[in-house]
């Protein structure tokens, strides 16, 4: 006689169910770029970064602000109205738990379309518009956002596998708390300037010299691609990938992916 399965398989949730939580997410995800970063921290608003003299007005960003809004209260609302749709669904073994992770999906989405879209491909602002490294706040939130959306997939992996939801949220902010404080530990103890920039073959010194330069810092020593520089606001250091390097030991991220187009 066949054993039965002491973990019953999770209910089946339909597309509808699954997209009212993810576009949840990603609306809230929007409304905590606004709230938090328009209006109480004030760092930017939608279009600060576009140099144009009928922007300047701040009536003008306060107004895009609200248009933004109002476009997350659109996808908001198509989300609840996909979740009324499926009410019925939301009493199934594991539902919370779904609804939980792709909300969590979409709002880590939002961050990581926001950077990709609104900092880099369009320029329309920064997170830090008065930061003058403004490239390294945008990583900061690139990688909020990869690790929400981490979060979320665990939890949704877990509810696949019939997991339990305590066992799931709890490794879910484990992996946040991971993936937020692993690039912070890259960077170098503090009272240490110096970072090591790995350039292409074949760059020239002058190069790398105006690389440094560019970021305030100087070069100690180098040779075969691999420089020692001094980069007194270590933070500016993820400014040498904007200028060819592919590889900043101490700074903030290893690689240089995003450097072409963001100088």
């Amino acid at each position: 006689m066949a054993m039965s399965d002491t973990h019953p398989s999770p209910a089946p949730y339909s597309p509808t169910f699954r997209w009212a939580g993810y576009l949840l997410g990603f609306a809230f995800g929007g409304f905590f770029d606004g709230i938090l970063l328009h209006q109480i921290l004030q760092w930017h608003h939608l279009l600060s970064g576009l140099d144009s003299p009928s922007l300047a007005d701040i009536r003008v960003q306060v107004l895009a602000d609200g248009l933004f809004h109002l476009v997350m209260y659109a996808v908001a609302g198509v989300g609840l109205w996909m979740l009324w749709r499926t009410r019925r669904e939301f009493g199934g073994d594991g539902a919370d738990r779904l609804l939980f992770g792709t909300f969590l999906v979409g709002f880590g989405v939002w961050h990581i379309v926001d950077a990709v879209l609104n900092h880099w491909i369009l320029g329309l602002h920064h997170i830090r518009m008065d930061s003058d490294d403004p490239l390294f706040w945008d990583m900061v939130a690139f990688a909020f956002g990869i690790a929400v959306t981490a979060a979320g997939w665990l939890i949704l992996r877990s509810s696949r596998n019939g997991g339990g939801g305590r066992g799931a949220l709890a490794a879910s902010v484990l992996a946040v708390a991971v993936m937020v404080a692993g690039p912070v530990a890259l960077l170098p103890p503090a009272g240490i300037s110096t970072v090591t920039a790995l350039f292409p073959p074949g760059t020239a010194p002058g190069t790398v010299l105006a690389a440094a330069a560019s970021v305030d810092g100087r070069v100690i020593a180098g040779a075969d691609g691999v420089w020692i520089i001094d980069v007194p606001d270590r933070a500016r250091a993820l400014g040498l990938y904007r200028e060819g390097a592919v590889h900043v030991g101490g700074s903030l991220f290893p690689i240089g992916c995003f450097s072409a187009g963001l100088s």
